[in-house]
């Protein structure tokens, strides 16, 4: 049984680890994957058709606990402890759940506190009472009826029949944001800064590109640092990365990737009428920054950046979570509609962001090509449980598209025979 200490709009932890609201889901998931043994059996919700649309879910059934990801910023927004029973809890080092002690609203009152009247549900007898970040829910049977005997605010009750808690929820913010009982879902709080952990993290990418063709990405990112007093705060970064840099200085600019990964060998060059003894080429490799969804792939020959890859991290991808979103603005100018017209016609430059969804994209480009069908699969597992994606190629882009119509990534790549550009004053 997992014995954890409670922070009102905060976290939900202990000495060792704490899930702190405003983490990022992959953040969340590296925490549970170090507890392999103590945490068991956890779950991953998520909805196939509409993964902006619903939230994304960590379920751990055998402690009780979980953990609500906000479906667009991919951050932790809620925590929710709906089995009392498999779980014990402390505030301030005061256990006030456990199998020995009941959460009874007299326990709650204890060790919290008094707080403003509590909320009563009539149609579910469900009485709420709330503190900032953080809520505690009591079934009531229907023949109680709303009182303040207490200082606390709840219910009023014959001797041994005060309620127990069902269900405890910390949050971000005042009850008014988060309550069940009223209007309106809890928003995801910003990164902590206590999670940045010295790493460069995306705000925008803006896509810089001329008619036809991309020149380099402009990264807006932040990270945290201190302040002349020592205090901690959050430090916003720009940086230009372009087509030809080298690996120095895309360092520079980025810092060291997260990894670094060298293309697989090429499993038809025996086909090749090559000579077999000639020294296999090196491998182009990539910068991969997870914490800015994007890879960097460099020339084996010269050094050089050949290609962008932006990630945007849907649930259902053979990549998912490995990345954090990549939040990119890419606009595209679209080719002529009809290259035997003699009128010069100018189309508006389309925008595609991450969470742009093919059908729309494809029909402002009015793009025909049949797509490429891309089925990963691992060294140790030759099967991909998420399926095929398609890939679209566009100027000088490929999109790679997934089966719920979301665009999974997107390469931005030099055709072949062109120069990089060297434009000093992008930045």
């Amino acid at each position: 049984m997992l014995d954890l200490e409670i922070v009102p709009e905060r976290s939900l932890g202990c000495d060792s680890w704490e899930f702190v609201l405003g983490m990022h889901f992959s953040q969340s998931v590296a925490i549970i994957q170090s507890q392999v043994g103590t945490i068991r059996g956890v779950q991953v919700l998520y909805s196939d058709q509409n993964p902006l649309a619903v939230d994304l879910v960590i379920n751990m059934p055998l402690d009780g606990v979980r953990l609500i990801f906000d479906p667009v910023a991919q951050r932790l927004k809620m925590i929710e402890v709906y089995n009392m029973k498999l779980v014990k809890l402390r505030y301030s080092g005061m256990c006030f759940n456990s199998p020995e002690i009941a959460p009874s609203i007299e326990q709650v009152e204890h060790c919290f506190g008094a707080t403003h009247p509590g909320l009563y549900d009539s149609q579910r007898h469900l009485f709420a009472l709330n503190f900032r970040g953080l809520s505690f829910y009591f079934p009531v049977d229907s023949k109680f009826q709303p009182g303040y005997a207490h200082g606390l605010g709840s219910l009023q009750f014959p001797n041994g029949a005060s309620p127990v808690v069902a269900r405890t929820t910390i949050y971000h913010g005042s009850q008014h944001q988060s309550s069940s009982l009223q209007a309106g879902p809890p928003s995801a709080p910003p990164l902590p800064l206590s999670c940045s952990r010295q790493q460069l993290h995306l705000r925008r990418c803006d896509v810089l590109r001329s008619a036809h063709a991309t020149r380099a990405l402009r990264l807006h990112m932040f990270t945290d640092g201190t302040s002349r007093a020592l205090e901690p705060v959050k430090l916003k970064v720009t940086r230009v990365v372009r087509f030809g840099d080298s690996c120095e200085a895309v360092a520079r600019a980025l810092g060291a990737p997260a990894r670094l990964f060298f293309k697989a060998e090429d499993k038809m060059r025996i086909h090749r009428p090559t000579p077999r003894r000639r020294a296999a080429p090196a491998s182009d490799y990539f910068f991969n920054y997870f914490t800015l969804g994007l890879d960097v792939l460099f020339d084996a020959r010269t050094h050089q950046v050949k290609k962008f890859v932006l990630h945007t991290n849907y649930p259902g991808h053979y990549n998912f979570n490995m990345y954090h979103r990549c939040e990119f603005q890419l606009p595209v100018q679209p080719d002529k509609s009809d290259p035997n017209s003699l009128v010069d016609t100018v189309s508006s430059p389309v925008t595609i962001t991450a969470y742009s969804k093919w059908e729309a994209v494809s029909g402002a480009l009015r793009v025909c090509e049949r797509p490429v069908v891309l089925n990963r699969a691992s060294s140790t597992n030759t099967t991909n449980p998420f399926g095929s994606t398609f890939c679209y190629n566009y100027q000088d882009l490929i999109f790679e598209v997934m089966s719920n119509n979301y665009i999974a990534s997107i390469t931005l790549y030099q055709p072949e025979g062109s120069r990089p550009y060297r434009v000093n004053s992008i930045a």
